[in-house]
């Protein structure tokens, strides 16, 4: 499976991914959101900027996955400690991310800069930040 993952452009994930000091990707709610159970090991990320530009730069595989059960606040906030040399979060994402209920932790590999391309957005409403899409091409403009 393919899924369009948007990074936080203010803390340069899509450059700490690239340059491999960045190994591991967060996504965490109150409850089991996207992509909670959805992520297996071998899919696709395809990753663009949160900055609405809606250009896909670059490509990784996912190497493992952790799909957290309920956490308790100190549960997340230690989760994400044992892992922040993967993770590499900024204190505002650190904040963001840190006593949610739910984690999922991606690790990924093969990270590498691919031909630029926008995604067609239109049909898929409302936008979230992750958006398992089946074969990417679906959603190449």
């Amino acid at each position: 499976m393919d899924h369009v993952v948007y990074l936080d452009a203010k803390a340069n994930e899509l450059t700490h991914l690239l340059s491999g000091s960045k190994t591991m990707i967060i996504r965490g709610a109150t409850g089991r959101k996207l992509p909670y159970g959805r992520v297996v090991v071998g899919d696709v990320l395809y990753f663009l900027n949160n900055n609405a530009e809606g250009i896909v730069k670059a490509k990784a595989v996912v190497s493992s996955v952790f799909n957290s059960q309920i956490l308790t606040n100190e549960e997340s906030i230690s989760l994400i400690k044992n892992n922040q040399n993967k993770l590499q979060l900024t204190d505002n994402q650190f904040k963001k991310w840190g006593g949610k209920r739910y984690l999922v932790l991606i690790e990924v590999n093969q990270v590498e800069e691919i031909k630029s391309f926008a995604i067609d957005k239109s049909s898929y409403g409302n936008m979230d930040d992750w958006l398992p899409v089946g074969k990417i091409e679906t959603v190449k403009k």
